[in-house]
């Protein structure tokens, strides 16, 4: 399983041969928009967390060029089945096995509306077992104590969190989260795209550091295996 981190929470994952996107907004990123041709990118599934342009903004454009399916809620599939796009509708709970591995729609505390404030559904983040690596995609969330339940079913080789504060989980409610996922190493996201998640990056691993947990901080284009 290969991890490509393309600035907020954009994301490529290559498994068992499928290539899924995570979030995609990229043109709309002024750290991300020069190093990334939106139309260059492979995909064969789009995964959206919830509605926020900051995650959406390009998934209409890169499933157009592609032909990917759009997975998300109800509300957010529906949405770009009108426009003409291969979805797979979930909900909060549900699995799903699809050609890459199994699928889990799992809870987020956030909000979701599209950007002409229409309902976006519930938020979600993701849990994706395949090729005998298994990952928790968060979506922007707060600390919660569903988290907890993740590890009751599946043993995590990586969490991917959002860690930029104000909007999300911070860094202190992260390293928790990482406890309650029981999952020692930490994909950070969500920071730094605009002023009011800057963070310093030092610092943070830092933390995690004297935490005992390893948070991962990666330039965007650059990538890790599992």
């Amino acid at each position: 399983m290969k991890i490509t981190y393309y600035g907020q929470n954009s994301l490529a994952i290559q498994v068992s041969g499928m290539n899924i996107l995570v979030d995609p907004f990229i043109s709309g990123n002024p750290l991300s928009k020069d190093k990334v041709d939106i139309l260059s990118l492979k995909a064969d599934y789009i995964l959206l967390t919830h509605a926020h342009q900051d995650h959406i903004l390009d998934a209409e454009a890169i499933a157009k060029n592609t032909g990917a399916t759009i997975i998300s809620n109800w509300e957010i599939a529906t949405h770009y089945q009108e426009k003409g796009i291969e979805v797979h509708p979930m909900n909060l709970g549900g699995c799903w096995q699809f050609d890459f591995g199994n699928l889990k729609y799992v809870n987020a505390i956030h909000s979701s509306s599209f950007p002409d404030g229409s309902y976006g559904g519930n938020p979600g983040g993701f849990v994706i077992e395949g090729e005998h690596k298994n990952i928790y995609i968060a979506g922007d969330t707060a600390l919660m104590m569903d988290m907890k339940l993740i590890p009751l079913t599946t043993k995590l080789d990586l969490a991917i969190l959002p860690i930029g504060d104000n909007f999300t989980m911070g860094i202190d409610d992260a390293i928790l989260a990482s406890d309650f996922v029981q999952c020692d190493k930490v994909l950070g996201v969500h920071y730094d795209t605009f002023g009011y998640i800057e963070i310093d990056h030092e610092a943070a691993k830092k933390k995690f550091y004297d935490a005992g947990k390893d948070l991962m901080l990666l330039e965007i284009g650059s990538s890790i295996e599992l």
